[in-house]
């Protein structure tokens, strides 16, 4: 990468010259169509996007128009609506915010006897025993919780270990999203407290014969509480992996259902957990009992604000202790939020994003209901200088298909992010050409091409999105671009699509 911070801070003086109103024709239009334009009104009419709905918007530093396509048609952004979620936390919280989990207990401690519940209190910390290399791996968090009860004197507790994930409010996922998606890791949703990403690994291998049952084994979180049926079977060769898990929070029962191609290889699939906070309680009274702690009253956790302790069970149950009552003994803390931000945009990590949305929502409007996060996020936007006028926001991920953003806007927020304290910090998260996840981009063109992008990918059934900058080459400060290229209704493969996007880029970078 190179030394962005010199390169911003000389340029920061013209950014306010890039902002486009998309309202009315701000940008200057160059004289001359450039490269890339000529490319994309070529293509544009050919049988790969005939008929989809194709939109580019490029500008400069400057404020000269590079590329512009139906700049204000409004589409589905996919992941690249990540970029708007994770911008808008870390300008509002800071690169260094943390989310905290703290342990607190109702009752009394007596002769090293805790005589009471044990309350694992979320803060909404999406990296709890996560198996990304940013978060602390589940045995040293788990110690470092064990060490809170050793300090409070706590060896044994004859209550229950209870999940409070109360933090977050409202439902665990958007109601808007496919209900074939909720089932899956990247769109499990969650409260104020999860654990392992609120993911379940299950093993699959396809059967000996087209038509014959897939053997599914659950290798990680295992949940006894959980029932199980697996309605998989065998594909033909060349049919794909189509399994999908079929769950609810309502219930601890999932179907997996779908095919499994003869021709595929074994692998881990990933689906969703929908009881995060109970899961957690589950494994830390796990560890304790390890320990030589006891814990006579089981695990349990707090939904509509009452203690679950049989998932099964239609009775509510009694109210959980208000977290003000409890007596806390520790508090545990996240990865930096510029950690979290750049795994979210490089890995395009739906469970991290709506947790940033969700984060919004409580920090500004004391809830993360959906329409209390939508409201948080419009605010941070419009103080900002990028109001979402004329766009829909539904969701921080991108996963919800009622999502409707245009290229302009994207061109908007993302040059108005650069005049955001936080912007050396945020560009460094965006994922670049033939790094880390973007291994495939640009393939075959120059470094001194490939070094200077820094962009983000979004991509669902008939979407394909790519938003980012490009910092000018050598002498030419005022050239840096900001672009957005959005792809929706196609009907071809990905495939077919990204060769033309990578095109696009890659004339835009030698424009400038």
């Amino acid at each position: 990468m190179r030394n962005l911070k010199l390169f911003f801070a000389v340029s920061l003086t013209a950014l306010s010259l890039i902002r486009v109103d998309a309202q009315s024709p701000a940008a200057k239009t160059s004289p001359e169509k450039s490269k890339a334009q000529k490319y994309i009104e070529t293509v544009a009419a050919n049988n790969i996007l005939r008929g989809s709905t194709f939109g580019v918007f490029a500008v400069t530093e400057g404020g000269r128009t590079i590329a512009s396509w139906n700049p204000g048609q409004r589409q589905v952004p996919a992941s690249t609506m990540k970029l708007i979620t994770t911008g808008a936390a870390m300008h509002k919280l800071g690169p260094d915010f943390k989310f905290t989990t703290r342990l607190g207990y109702i009752g009394e401690i007596k002769d090293g006897t805790l005589d009471g519940d044990l309350y694992i209190v979320g803060g909404g910390d999406p990296t709890i025993a996560s198996k990304d290399s940013i978060a602390l791996r589940r045995d040293v968090l788990f110690a470092q919780w064990k060490g809170f009860l050793d300090k409070a004197g706590i060896k044994k507790i004859n209550g229950r270990v209870i999940g409070d994930g109360r933090y977050f409010d409202g439902p665990i996922e958007r109601d808007s999203w496919q209900f074939q998606d909720i089932g899956t890791a990247y769109g499990t949703g969650g409260d104020g407290l999860c654990f392992y990403e609120n993911a379940i690994d299950m093993k699959v291998t396809p059967g000996p014969a087209v038509g014959s049952a897939v053997p599914v084994v659950v290798s990680f979180p295992s949940l006894p509480w959980m029932k199980y049926q697996f309605y998989c079977k065998t594909g033909k060769a060349g049919t794909g992996d189509q399994l999908y898990m079929f769950t609810s929070e309502f219930a601890p029962y999932a179907e997996v259902r779908g095919t499994f191609a003869i021709d595929r290889n074994a692998k881990t699939e990933e689906f969703s957990n929908k009881f995060g906070a109970y899961t957690c309680a589950h494994f830390f009274a796990e560890y304790l009992r390890s320990k030589g702690v006891e814990v006579v009253g089981g695990v349990a956790d707090v939904r509509m604000g009452r203690i679950r302790g049989n998932l099964s069970s239609l009775d509510p149950g009694p109210f959980a202790a208000k977290v003000d009552d409890l007596k806390m003994i520790g508090m545990s803390y996240s990865p930096s939020l510029k950690k979290i931000v750049r795994e979210t945009l490089l890995k395009s990590d739906n469970f991290y994003a709506e947790t940033l949305y969700r984060i919004l929502g409580r920090r500004l409007h004391h809830s993360a209901s959906a329409d209390s996060c939508a409201s948080a996020l419009s605010d941070v936007l419009r103080s900002i200088g990028a109001a979402p006028d004329g766009i829909r926001i539904d969701d921080g991920s991108g996963l919800s298909r009622i999502s409707y953003i245009s290229p302009e806007y994207f061109v908007k927020f993302l040059s108005v992010m650069m005049d955001s304290p936080v912007f050396e910090d945020f560009i460094e998260t965006l994922g670049q050409p033939g790094g880390r996840h973007y291994e495939s981009r640009l393939k075959g063109e120059p470094e001194a091409i490939k070094s200077r992008v820094h962009l983000k990918s979004g991509s669902m059934g008939g979407v394909r999105c790519f938003s980012g900058y490009i910092e000018p080459s050598e002498g030419s400060k005022s050239d840096a671009i900001v672009f957005s290229i959005m792809a929706n209704n196609f009907t071809t493969s990905i495939s077919k699509i990204d060769p033309i996007i990578d095109r696009i880029i890659t004339l835009l970078a030698a424009d400038n």
